[in-house]
């Protein structure tokens, strides 16, 4: 769905007299700040559509270029065609339809339903051509009964986004339509929250998942932090995991919904669950920040800014780092109660039109425009900005609004695709828990994991992978029986079994018992890397950290292909030696190095394998 989409009335305005609405005007036009128009094709959840331009002007109206707005004019009553691909769907109208093409309708929708990973939206009024015809109160009326029929049919939920009136007593209507996997309690997302130290990351996500507003003297945070020296120096130096829920009408679910709620209860009363991943902000924790953005692999990263000290260098650090990952992003500007954010949105608005990003910023400042940005947030070109007081509240119904709406970034048959894959789980973090033993966490990248799984995990010194059992599973912090691909989890093994040594960066792979199959480590590995920033120049013998999915380890570059160095912007083919023991690493994943400031990325082509027989 493009930017330019509708810009609907107030829905506190939804009931009031009809007559009324025509004296005051019976289409009324809003600023939306979408993406320049020189931008031809609009992303949506798999597909992709052109905008429906017309010779000799833009067909949605004058651009203010300084702001990056848009007067949408609805007299004209278009939107971009229907994408053939994606999760949108176009219904002029849904009355009375026959039994068979009830059914077809009911298939159309269950695939809209695939494409969008679970959830679907509708526009309601809308020719296929994107014509806003609208419909009289009672077809809408009809319509909106059978779009609920036909989601109860596939065991789905809608929920009336908004609606809007674009001709006298005719409207439009978006209805979002989202259906639970039968073997999940909920869709879940994963937002890395990213940031400097002292941009309120920590206090924003304490505010957002305990519903209580910040005190201003930091209360709300200190139930994000882990570990004591978090706690006595206000800093977060580990990764912490916290959830926000909503049921199927957009209702918030969090710790305030209901007294004595617990992490478990949120998840089981959640038709969609936001998992943040909470990060360090202070340079001294760059590696753990770094480690959690390939190790999770979340769907989007939510940058947050201070109003008063700006887009800090450790900030611009952060958004560098997000866009060498191509990782779909949005901002939110903190401490708007202590100063006015005007020149931390204007300094991040440069930093986003400038030649090493080119993104459109998109201000956020009400509810109509925060689904615009949620629909539109794959299109790689938008970044959505919001600005919040975690004091008094305000701008914070934006972002719960934006996030109930966001979608996973993931096709739902790439996720098919990779579930039928073998088995493997990266192990990020790892604990030890009273009466149960050693419990790793971390994400399952490929396959489908169940309790009791017979699994091989390493790789060990030798580059040997042991046998293990999975015992029990746990995902957002309460039990369960299965794991899907793309899903994090932390699991504990069958008591008494003998277990080798665990380190973060290990692997747990299926053990489907073909010794041709065996699984094997690395130290040596090729990639075609490109350097994204280096003050001198890199040589055969520079050491650096890769981070590799959850492996993070020194690694010896020993030999560069056809090039005796590298500098900022060069791609090579490289050669890399790991210094401290094997990995497990696989051609074709992505990596990042970096040492100091100097940054690279790349892809592994070719891995030489490490086994007893090569000793």
């Amino acid at each position: 769905m493009d930017c330019g989409l509708i810009s609907l009335f107030d829905p506190n305005e939804e009931h009031n007299d009809v007559d009324q609405k025509n004296n005051n005007h019976s289409v009324r036009m809003k600023e939306v700040k979408i993406r320049k128009s020189s931008v031809k094709t609009v992303k949506t959840n798999g597909g992709t559509h052109k905008r429906n331009s017309e010779s000799g002007s833009s067909s949605e109206g004058e651009i203010d270029g300084q702001n990056n707005k848009i007067l949408i004019d609805f007299d004209r009553g278009v939107l971009p065609p229907e994408p053939q691909l994606g999760n949108i769907e176009y219904k002029l109208k849904l009355i009375n339809p026959s039994k068979h093409r009830f059914e077809h309708l009911v298939t159309q929708m269950k695939w809209r339903l695939r494409e969008g990973n679970g959830e679907a939206v509708y526009e309601i009024g809308v020719s296929d051509s994107g014509h806003l015809h609208g419909l009289v109160e009672k077809d809408m009326n009809a319509s909106l009964a059978t779009l609920k029929q036909m989601a109860q049919k596939l065991g789905a939920s809608t929920s009336v986004l908004r609606r809007k009136y674009v001709a006298t007593r005719r409207s439009v209507a978006e209805v979002l339509v989202r259906k639970i996997p039968d073997d999940q309690h909920n869709i879940e997302i994963r937002v890395a929250v990213l940031g400097g130290a002292e941009a309120g990351k920590s206090t924003l996500l304490g505010v957002l998942t305990q519903g209580e507003f910040d005190n201003g003297r930091g209360l709300a945070r200190l139930i994000m932090f882990r570990h004591m020296h978090e706690i006595q120096s206000g800093r977060t130096s580990s990764i912490s995991h916290e959830t926000l829920g909503f049921d199927a009408q957009g209702t918030i679910i969090n710790y305030k919904y209901n007294e004595m709620m617990t992490a478990e209860e949120i998840s089981d009363r959640s038709t969609k669950l936001v998992t943040f991943l909470d990060l360090a902000g202070h340079r001294r924790y760059m590696r753990t920040t770094v480690q959690a953005l390939l190790g999770y692999s979340p769907h989007y990263a939510m940058l947050v800014v201070s109003a008063g000290s700006g887009c800090t260098g450790t900030s611009k650090e952060h958004l560098s780092i997000v866009l060498a990952l191509d990782m779909p992003f949005f901002i939110v500007i903190t401490k708007t109660d202590i100063t006015s954010p005007d020149q931390t949105v204007q300094e991040l608005r440069q930093v986003l039109i400038s030649v090493g990003c080119r993104k459109i910023p998109f201000i956020v400042t009400n509810s109509d425009e925060a689904i615009s940005a949620a629909s539109n947030q794959l299109s790689e070109k938008i970044v959505p900005i919001f600005c919040v007081s975690n004091v008094t509240g305000a701008g914070l119904s934006l972002v719960t609004k934006f996030l109930y709406v966001l979608s996973p970034s993931i096709s739902n048959l790439e996720k098919e695709r990779l579930e039928q894959e073998q088995c493997e789980f990266h192990i990020d973090e790892i604990f030890r828990v009273t009466e149960v033993g050693p419990v790793v966490g971390g994400l399952l990248v490929k396959g489908i994991l169940t309790e009791n799984m017979q699994m091989k995990i390493g790789p060990l010194q030798d580059g040997s992978f042991h046998s293990v059992s999975v015992h029990t599973i746990h995902r957002n912090k309460a039990p369960c029986r299965v794991v899907r691909a793309g899903q994090s989890a932390s699991l504990s093994f069958i008591p008494n079994q003998t277990l080798p040594l665990l380190r973060s960066g290990m692997t747990l792979l299926g053990d489907i018992g073909e010794p041709d199959e065996e699984p094997y480590g690395t130290l040596l590995f090729q990639a075609e890397v490109s350097v994204l920033f280096h003050a001198t120049a890199i040589y055969v013998g520079f050491q650096t950290t890769i981070h590799i999915g959850s492996i993070r380890q020194t690694a010896i570059i020993r030999a560069i292909e056809e090039r005796e160095k590298m500098g900022t912007n060069d791609s090579a083919l490289v050669l890399f030696e790991f210094v401290g023991h094997p990995e497990y690493v696989r051609p074709g994943v992505r990596m990042l190095f970096r040492e100091g400031s100097s940054k690279g990325i790349g892809v592994v082509t070719k891995v030489f394998p490490l086994n007893k027989s090569d000793l």
